[in-house]
């Protein structure tokens, strides 16, 4: 997948940490009434991840249902199947066009945070269309990156880091064509929520605090950004009595006819 940062042991540990913190529990919990899995039903979950949403999805389709994940990094995978055990298949492949995907048909497919990775969306769409079954539905949640509000105080510099941060990315404003691009590739029934992430204060067990370290890592050293300018630029957004954190992420829901 194209753009897509590669995760070690240690990176791979701190994406599980970000995905247990309150923020994002519960953006999993409302990911899971979207997707409303059903026992028997048979889900895909592509970039499943450390696996704490198809753990949960295994749950809800039950002894009678499958749930599969795949993942590319093998950090990943390692750490979905130690949490899932026997209760889901999880397998080591991204999304990337034609016969990516193991053959269905799946009553569901969920992606989270895949997308804007991925270079060739509609191709990811046709692919995940291809082992759907008649009436089978999809939901997909990504983030639009000009969404984001952090309080800082060198406004320009935080302009370059985030400028930076987008390089990690195929697509930071995906949302914005996601629905068109649902529609052609042959889906109906097109619905879009909103999923906010809200931090108004500092708080390590966030995501916006995971969110620092990731980018502090990524951008020194990038876009004319010095290993400096990124530490400057944690310290900005963190060490304040005023932080402020918010970022939007859109959940779109289709069916395959």
């Amino acid at each position: 997948m194209a753009g897509m940062m590669p995760f070690d042991a240690a990176s791979s540990r701190r994406v599980a940490r970000t995905y247990a913190t309150g923020d994002v529990v519960t953006q999993r919990g409302r990911t899971l009434a979207l997707l409303d899995v059903r026992p028997g039903e048979r889900v895909l979950d592509v970039g499943t991840g450390p696996g704490q949403l198809l753990e949960a999805i295994a749950d809800a389709a039950g002894p009678d249902g499958v749930a599969h994940g795949l993942d590319p990094s093998p950090s990943m995978v390692e750490m979905a199947r130690e949490r899932c055990g026997d209760r889901a298949v999880v397998s080591e492949r991204g999304i990337d066009g034609p016969g990516s995907l193991p053959d269905g048909p799946f009553d569901a497919v969920v992606s989270t945070q895949v997308l804007e990775y991925v270079a060739d969306v509609p191709a990811a769409l046709r692919e995940i269309a291809r082992v759907l079954r008649p009436g089978g539905r999809v939901l997909l949640l990504d983030t639009d990156w000009d969404s984001v509000v952090w309080n800082v105080t060198d406004r320009d510099r935080h302009r370059r880091v985030l400028r930076a941060w987008e390089a990690h990315l195929a697509d930071p404003r995906l949302p914005c064509t996601l629905g068109p691009r649902l529609r052609e590739a042959g889906f109906t029934d097109v619905v879009v929520d909103l999923v906010p992430l809200l931090n108004p204060e500092f708080d390590i067990d966030t995501y916006s605090a995971g969110m620092i370290e990731m980018i502090t890592d990524f951008v020194g050293g990038r876009d004319g950004l010095t290993e400096e300018d990124a530490r400057g630029w944690r310290a900005d957004v963190r060490e304040r009595d005023d932080y402020f954190f918010s970022l939007n992420r859109y959940c779109f829901r289709a069916v395959r006819p």
